[in-house]
């Protein structure tokens, strides 16, 4: 796997890490983020989407983000369209 790291939350501190990165072989976007309360988790599980089933799969998980973060998302998300990585 080769994670290239993109950032970092700014405001981070010795407990909380939220971090982006893109895994080039893959051609992915990986995110660690906070843990969502259940409430906010159930709520996901509970929305219907059209041609997606309902609840969590378990292979599959919610993560929060900061806003803060969505220039580092969006440098992920050029980072996985680039023509060198492909």
């Amino acid at each position: 796997m080769a994670l290239v790291f993109i950032g970092i939350d700014p405001n981070t501190g010795d407990k909380q890490s939220p971090t982006v990165w893109v895994d080039e072989e893959k051609q992915e976007l990986i995110f660690q983020g906070w843990k969502p309360s259940l409430e906010l988790e159930a709520e996901c599980a509970a929305t219907e989407i059209p041609r997606h089933a309902k609840g969590i799969p378990d292979h599959e998980a919610v993560i929060r983000i900061p806003a803060r973060m969505v220039h580092m998302i969006r440098e992920a998300c050029d980072a996985v369209e680039r023509s060198d990585i492909r």
